[in-house]
């Protein structure tokens, strides 16, 4: 069963490396509207358990809007608070968690259920690894299907295909033309950009957080020389692909989070990446499905008022202001 020190401390104490290591996710089952699947795509069949301020989960609630899946697969937010139990949904009483769907776990037979933990540990009482979200939930069979974002992202791309009106048919996040080169951006982004912020706020020794967060900022002056280059506005042209969406959710958290909490300060987005920082803001003023799933209280109170480990009085800045500056400034 997982310890207290398994949620709390992101580097094991005893680690000498002071490295973050990230844990592989646990269920890696697949929706498929192949004959005979194990979980077919059903409208009303599928929950998505997730979490405004993990970037891993917000690139599922994007996909869902972005492919015209909101009567399809049903969601709920957890409470920002992450704490020894893990990830907490919201009860009546909270007052400090606004947003959409920010509820108790709205499933029939989890009425007892007051963490996100209670579901894996419904399903498994042995279960030993992390609690994390977004997890995508079989009603019918009273089970987790994944908890893998990049696949959950993948199967809301095409798995509900036939069951959706034509216009997000039409949304392909992951066209066959571009799909080599979208495997590599995701594996150096992944590997530098999306889990390196983690790799540096999460360290424990000077050598590992040096490493770490110089290996960052050399992949965000690659990005940044990429959107120069391309013809924009999105990372691959005039069509959003799993590129933008995966990234997205790093970078929006950046500046508000990653540069003071993660200590990720050599320089920020809105003054040090002109490029990025038009393609971000294009997205989130221009297409609702980002601007819609970005929630920056939820965002900057989880970082900031649970991980005590880096924030011991759990004081969130106020800055930057605004979050996101305006399409034109």
């Amino acid at each position: 069963m997982a310890s207290k020190d398994s949620i709390t401390h992101w580097v094991k104490p005893d680690d000498p490396s002071g490295e973050f290591k990230r844990q592989q996710s646990s269920f890696r089952n697949r929706i498929s509207r192949e004959a005979g699947a194990q979980f077919p795509p059903e409208a009303g069949r599928y929950h998505l358990y997730v979490s405004y301020a993990c970037p891993w989960a917000n690139r599922t609630l994007i996909g869902r809007k972005l492919k015209g899946l909101e009567d399809i697969v049903s969601f709920s937010v957890v409470h920002w608070h992450m704490g020894a139990k893990g990830w907490r949904f919201a009860t009546a009483a909270d007052t400090d968690a606004e947003g959409e769907e920010v509820i108790p776990d709205p499933l029939a037979g989890h009425e007892a259920f007051t963490h996100l933990r209670d579901i894996y540990f419904d399903i498994n009482p042995e279960y030993a690894g992390r609690f994390t979200v977004p997890v995508l939930y079989d009603k019918v069979a009273r089970t987790i299907v994944n908890n893998e974002s990049s696949e959950i992202l993948r199967m809301f791309g095409t798995e509900f295909d036939d069951i959706i009106e034509e216009k997000y048919r039409a949304v392909d996040l992951y066209p066959a033309a571009l799909r080599a080169d979208i495997d590599a951006a995701h594996e150096w982004q992944y590997d530098l950009i999306n889990n390196g912020v983690y790799k540096s706020g999460f360290a424990t020794t000077q050598e590992a957080y040096e490493r770490n967060v110089l290996a960052l900022f050399e992949a965000l002056d690659r990005a940044e020389k990429h959107l120069v280059e391309s013809e924009g506005p999105y990372w691959f042209g005039k069509d959003i692909t799993e590129v933008d969406i995966r990234l997205f959710v790093t970078i929006i958290r950046f500046d508000p989070v990653y540069v003071q909490h993660f200590k990720c300060n050599i320089r920020d987005i809105r003054s040090g990446y002109p490029a990025i920082h038009k393609w971000l803001r294009t997205l989130y003023w221009n297409v609702p499905a980002f601007r819609e799933t970005t929630n920056f209280l939820h965002i900057k109170n989880h970082y900031t008022k649970s991980h005590t480990q880096i924030n011991p009085l759990s004081i969130t800045p106020l800055g930057p202001l605004p979050n996101i500056l305006p399409l034109d400034a």
